[in-house]
């Protein structure tokens, strides 16, 4: 393990076999069929709106613009990326729901991917608003809602802000946001895996790095998070678009923006404010997901989330998975998923 630099946000991390960093991808690699078969960014879309099975395009919710990406015809299932990547971390999940018979949808949060890059509105409460907006827009009575990472964070506030707009949620490699809030404070083992997030509190600076040296930065922060068992992710293509991705202009920023104010809201009013209306218990089945070797939200931390659910509840472990399980293993996370959303009885 590596002990962490805040001054850099970087987390601890795992080790190779042999015991030395994994290396991130060269700088500048262009994804390709040869590189595993990730498709290359097209032409058009550049490096957000990337071919695939899915179509692309762009609705309106809560005053700003999103961009989308879907497949597939049933019942939605709206999927919510974390930090550092965009709506490509779904991937895979996007083909296997709607081979199942979902809709599925996956969109860019505000400030990232093809989504508006707003001067404001980063905090979890309007970023909620942004997704139940998407579910309207898109013409639905409601959603299942996955997210993962920050979009997990967003996903249980959206559940208990708009629990009528949320049919069932699905959370991976996220604590409940009390639950969050309460291990970063008391938890020492957490706060440290954390880092990253207190590093993100200085202005200016840790959008400089992550961008520098064509986003380096996001390469090392994935092959640290993943777990140390995986073979097929990250690989070079892989971070290559997330690398991408995150040096679009202005996206550093806005992806830094809601840890900020996770941070800078602990003592203010609006902080206070939102973690007593995040006492109100989620009241809709729940299944949460988590990578057991996950080096930047610790098992402990997310485990006792049932906690705040007044619902089904299921709680899954994937063995020897790191921070990404969803591409880490897609396969099982995809079967887990769907198996999950088709059981009309989910037990506790």
């Amino acid at each position: 393990m590596t002990v962490p630099d805040s001054s850099a946000f970087r987390p601890v991390g795992p080790e190779d076999r042999a015991g030395h960093e994994r290396p991130a991808g060269p700088a500048g690699h262009t994804p390709g069929p040869a590189d595993g078969g990730q498709p290359p960014a097209s032409a058009a879309g550049g490096p957000v709106r990337l071919d695939g099975p899915w179509t692309h395009r762009d609705v309106a919710a809560n005053g700003a613009r999103f961009h989308i990406a879907e497949m597939g015809e049933g019942p939605l299932v709206l999927l919510l990326h974390g930090f550092p990547q965009f709506w490509w971390t779904w991937r895979h999940q996007l083909p296997a729901l709607a081979d199942a018979g979902f809709r599925a949808v996956a969109m860019d949060l505000r400030g990232v991917g093809g989504s508006d890059r707003t001067p404001r509105g980063y905090d979890p409460a309007n970023l909620a608003l942004d997704i139940t907006g998407v579910i309207r827009s898109l013409g639905e009575p409601d959603a299942a809602l996955v997210g993962h990472d920050m979009g997990g964070y967003l996903a249980w506030t959206a559940a208990v802000m708009r629990p009528k707009l949320v049919r069932r949620l699905v959370v991976s490699s996220m604590p409940h946001p009390r639950r969050w809030r309460s291990s970063m404070l008391s938890d020492f083992a957490q706060s440290r895996a954390g880092s990253y997030i207190w590093g993100f509190q200085r202005p200016w600076v840790p959008e400089r790095q992550l961008v520098a040296d064509e986003a380096a930065l996001v390469g090392r922060l994935i092959h640290e998070w993943a777990g140390p068992g995986t073979a097929e992710f990250p690989d070079d293509a892989a971070v290559g678009v997330y690398r991408r991705a995150m040096s679009i202009p202005s996206t550093a920023h806005c992806s830094i923006e809601p840890y900020r104010w996770m941070v800078r809201s602990l003592a203010r009013p609006d902080g206070i404010q939102f973690n007593r209306r995040m006492k109100r218990p989620v009241r809709v089945p729940t299944l949460h997901l988590h990578g057991s070797l996950d080096p930047a939200v610790r098992t402990r931390s997310s485990a006792g989330s049932g906690e705040y659910v007044e619902a089904p509840y299921r709680w899954r472990l994937f063995d020897g998975l790191g921070h990404f399980p969803h591409e880490e293993d897609p396969a099982g996370f995809s079967a887990e998923l769907i198996n999950w959303l088709k059981d009309s009885e989910p037990d506790r």
